[in-house]
């Protein structure tokens, strides 16, 4: 330290002591270390998009869980052959077989009815959707669908209706099998499409598609004359919009809460014990996860019809939304994110990214005033 002095002092014309020197130099830095913390405080928007690089739970909403292999030994490797025969040589085709003969019983009495019977009358209706319900029950069987239902079944009452959690399509497979809900869906293309346009639709079923601003408009007005039929089935809907993957719930669309009617809500969870039933749209087709479900050994799930909501005195619907979501997310044991589940197939709109740019801007000048 002395000979640290004594070189200062040689070359300062000014003869400053070590203690001087110490002190100029931590003046001359102090501006610095304050430019760098104004950088790191600029906003709270720094924050958010650290966050998002390090925890992205919008991207976690939608991602197919990774199988963990249990067949890397010489033990148990034998055993995962013997249960791929299985799974892929027996069970596979004696599944098919059951969706083939179910399809040949519910066409020889679907069509007659829905083709030949012109008048549109009670019966009707009751025998299409007992045939709807029946072919609903052959495709759970065809995954050999361990299904548990808690809660009272769902009653065919005037303004009501039902919301759940989505997963995947088979979600409106497994409700339906036991009450004939007039369900909310997107329009899809191929046999699922021929599917809704010729069977669905005698249950009473709403089709949209999302690309469309119209048919927003006019889903909603179907949805209210729907609800304020006595004879109509009972309206399902998934206010999410989207398939999530049966960990997390997205933000519940206010369509169902603001039709002043009793909201049912239903939780559905699955158990990935034998396979993951989220059905990743942009990564598969509907016909691939069927068949990847009838690969597996099980479907199992649990489904609980909750208790009927109201939305109560100076509640929104968006309020009340957020309330069913509560529910349902603790029901089910989901995690709750803020994302609007749409995000997954469009950018975000420029009027949220121009408010992220002014808020972000307001910081930056508040900053630099100070």
């Amino acid at each position: 330290m002395a000979g640290l002095g004594a070189s200062i002092a040689e070359s300062d014309p000014d003869h400053l002591n070590i203690e001087e020197y110490l002190a100029a130099e931590s003046i001359q830095q102090a501006p610095k270390k304050l430019q760098l913390s104004d950088l790191l405080n600029i906003s709270p928007t720094l924050t958010e998009a650290a966050g998002a690089i390090v925890d992205d739970s919008f991207t976690r909403c939608f991602k197919s869980n990774s199988e963990e292999p249990w067949n890397w030994n010489i033990y148990l490797f034998p055993l995962w052959c013997f249960g791929v025969v299985i799974r892929y040589g027996f069970l596979f085709p004696l599944r098919v077989a059951i969706l083939a003969a179910g399809w040949i019983v519910f066409f020889a009495g679907f069509l007659p009815v829905r083709f030949l019977w012109t008048e549109n009358n009670k019966w009707k209706r009751i025998i299409e959707r007992k045939l709807v319900e029946m072919m609903c029950c052959v495709f759970v069987a065809s995954w050999t669908g361990v299904v548990k239902y808690h809660g009272p079944r769902p009653s065919m009452r005037p303004q009501q209706v039902f919301v759940a959690n989505h997963t995947s399509m088979i979600d409106f497979i497994i409700l339906e099998q036991m009450a004939a809900f007039a369900v909310i869906m997107q329009k899809h293309p191929g046999w699922v499409g021929f599917i809704q346009k010729t069977i669905l639709e005698s249950v009473g079923c709403i089709w949209f598609n999302r690309t469309e601003a119209k048919d927003r408009e006019i889903v909603t007005r179907k949805l209210r004359e729907h609800a304020q039929g006595a004879d109509n089935n009972p309206l399902l809907i998934f206010p999410e919009g989207t398939c999530v993957n049966n960990q997390y719930t997205v933000m519940f669309k206010k369509g169902a809460f603001e039709l002043g009617c009793a909201v049912c809500p239903v939780a559905i969870k699955y158990n990935k014990i034998f396979v993951d039933a989220f059905w990743n749209s942009k990564q598969q087709s509907f016909t691939m996860h069927l068949v990847r479900l009838m690969t597996s050994w099980a479907v199992v799930c649990d489904v609980w019809y909750l208790e009927p909501q109201y939305l109560r005195p100076g509640e929104t619907p968006i309020e009340f939304a957020e309330r069913v979501r509560d529910l349902i997310a603790a029901r089910a044991g989901l995690k709750k994110v803020p994302w609007d589940g749409y995000l997954k197939y469009y950018r975000p709109s420029p009027k949220l990214t121009e408010r992220k740019q002014q808020i972000f801007a307001e910081s930056v000048l508040q900053h630099l005033e100070k």
